[in-house]
This record gives structure tokens, sequence and C-alpha cells, in this order.
């Protein structure tokens, strides 16, 4: 099993930006040195807590920084900007990169950024579609395009110049374009299907109970054999928030389950987005009769989030396995680091104990 990292990422706002963004990317070069294989970055234009504005361009500022670990937009949210512009910004930071890009992409799930960006109640899965189907015909075609759909065109006709390289979008350095990955979060998603059949791989998110976790797997085999293709579980994607300690359990509950720790705010801050207002409730319930008062961040942050010393994690990982099914790479989230000393020691426990210890009980290795 192989282990990387997926940033949201979220600080409490009155944290400054300019230490924040300075704290994720520092988490993204520490985890490229301990041999996380990928790290995914999120996006928000409205929020405060999520202050990383563009992952393409919080992504290029590691270009340089990072040497082996693989860096994906977690995700472009595409009905929020123009398919042209996504589709050169992409083959961009795919050419700066040098192919160690993944895209990731959604409709996008903040409805704040859905207002702002004047698509709020419109069909965002349908200009998700849309967008996503010209950033690839853009890349298959050639200048000057002509791409017409309901919500966006794309054309340099009138001013392309092919013997200079104007009017022309660049191409990515992967062939024919980087892989595609999606963030699921509905349970039994009819999108993972979907986004499977086009040969794209899902992640699924890391604030789901098991059990909705556990139906992906279905949606994606069934999206495999429409498209053709095996289902591999070593293209599924998890994402778990963790917290580990060296042998101190108490801590790590302590800073993993209660509000001494950043886990509880984040899930105090993400029930009020998808429970309180997007009307979410159902994926924090493991029966729907639940009534809605019952999900708050002291119910959920215990059990959502694996904490403890490296043996009392890995043995959780590995019955969270058992009940989700097996998965190719384990997304380890990065949380705000209320403690840094101990926001590090977690990010090199995964990597240096945790992960060789479940890899060896399931009979595999992280490569």
């Amino acid at each position: 099993m192989k282990l990387g990292t997926f940033m949201m990422p979220l600080h409490p706002p009155g944290r400054r930006p300019s230490e924040t963004l300075r704290e994720d990317r520092e988490a993204i070069i520490m985890a490229d040195r301990l041999g996380y294989v990928e790290a995914l970055v999120g996006e928000h234009s409205t929020d405060l807590a999520e202050n990383v504005t563009s992952c393409l361009m919080f992504l290029c500022s590691l270009a340089t920084d990072t040497k082996t670990i693989k860096l994906g937009s977690g995700t472009v949210n595409m009905p929020n900007t123009h398919p042209a512009a996504v589709a050169a910004n992409v083959a961009m930071i795919d050419h700066l990169l040098e192919g160690r890009f993944l895209m990731g992409i959604s409709p996008g799930g903040l409805m704040s950024d859905a207002e702002v960006f004047g698509n709020l109640g419109k069909d965002r899965t349908a200009m998700f579609l849309e967008a996503i189907d010209m950033v690839l015909a853009i890349w298959a075609g050639d200048a000057p395009y002509d791409l017409k759909g309901e919500y966006f065109e794309v054309s340099t006709a009138r001013t392309m110049i092919p013997e200079i390289g104007q009017g022309i979008i660049l191409k990515p350095y992967q062939q024919p374009h980087p892989p595609i990955v999606v963030t699921a979060v509905a349970p039994f998603s009819a999108g993972v299907a979907a986004a499977a059949a086009r040969g794209w791989e899902p992640i699924s998110a890391n604030f789901l109970l098991p059990q909705w976790v556990k139906s992906h797997w279905p949606k994606y085999v069934e999206g495999c054999q429409q498209g053709g293709r095996p289902a591999l579980a070593e293209n599924w994607r998890v994402a778990k928030s963790i917290f580990v300690t060296d042998d101190d359990d108490a801590l790590a509950k302590r800073y993993g389950h209660s509000s001494e720790g950043p886990y509880h705010f984040y899930f105090k801050q993400l029930i009020r987005k998808l429970v309180g207002f997007g009307g979410r409730s159902n994926l924090f319930k493991a029966d729907q009769s639940e009534p809605d008062e019952s999900i708050t961040a002291d119910t959920m942050t215990p059990r959502l989030v694996i904490a403890g010393s490296v043996n009392s994690v890995v043995d959780q990982i590995l019955a969270f396995r058992e009940e989700v099914g097996d998965f190719g790479t384990l997304l380890y989230p990065c949380h705000d680091w209320v403690d840094p000393v101990l926001g590090r020691r977690s990010m090199e426990l995964m990597a240096e104990q945790v992960m060789p210890k479940v890899n060896a009980a399931i009979g595999r290795t992280g490569t």
C-alpha cells in the first residue's frame, strides 16, 4: 500500500495566511523527503479557513522544492473558471513538474464559491462535464478550435497567427493528458462509476464513515466494466485522518479527538458547512433516522479520526482496510499544526514506522 497526503487545507481563520501557507508548503516538502508518493491540494476562493485560493498556483511554488513526489490538484473546481484557462494552466504545471502532476477535478463543493462565480443554482455537474470535455478536446485537437457549449465557448479563429504560435494552447507534458482523479463523497456514488468509465480514478474522502467508503468500490467496478478495463484495487485512493505518536496513546487521543487538537476544529468547520448549510447530514449517519443534532465535532471526531501510538494506529488502519476493502493508496490528510512538533512527528511516524508495519501485515510493499 502506498502512502500519499491530501491537504484541503483548513486552518483557523484567525491565523495569518502567510504562516499557514508556509506551513502547508513545509508539510509537502517534508512528505517528499519522507517518501510519500503524492500530495494533492484543494482550493477555495471564498473561505478564510481554506486559504489556498488556487491549487495550481500553490503547487507551482513547490515545483523546484520537491524531487520525486507527484503533486496533484485536489481539486480544480471546473465550473469556477474557463476551460481554456484550465487547459493552459494545467499544461504549464505539467511541464514544470515534467510529468509529476495529477489532475484532480470536481464540480466544486463550497456554495460561497458557486455564488461568487455566478453558478449558484445552476447545474454545476453539467458545467463540470462540459468544461472537462472542452479541456480534453483542446489537448486532443488543434487550434483554432471550435468548441461551443451551453456554458462555455473556445475559439481563436479570428486572432490566430500559426506561424508565430499565436492562438495555440500548450499541450501537456504527459500524453494524451495527466492522470485524472476525482474525489468521491456521496455514498454509492454514481459519479464514481461515471468517472471510472472514462478512465479516471477515485479518491474516497476522509470524512466519510467506513460503510460509505466501502460503497465506492462496487461503483468503481461498475464503471470499469462500462469502460472495458479491469477494476484494480491499486488504483483506488482512500483518505483517512490519522494522528500518530511514538508511544503515548493518551496524548494521541487528546490531540486527535478532543478540542485540544486540530481534528476537532476540522470537523466542527466541516459539519457546519456540510450539515448546517449544505444538507449533507447523510454522510455522517450510519442510521439515517439519527437526528442531525447528534452530528457534532464531539461525536464525529472520535469516529472518523484514527489516533494512537504506532502499533495502535497500525491495528486501526488494518481494521479499517478490513471493513472497506483493499485499496492502493492511503492518503494522509494534512491538518493544521496546532503543535508543529506533534504534526511533523506524526508525518514521520506514518512513513517510517506505520506504513512498513501495515505493508508487512498485508504482504505488500509501499512502492
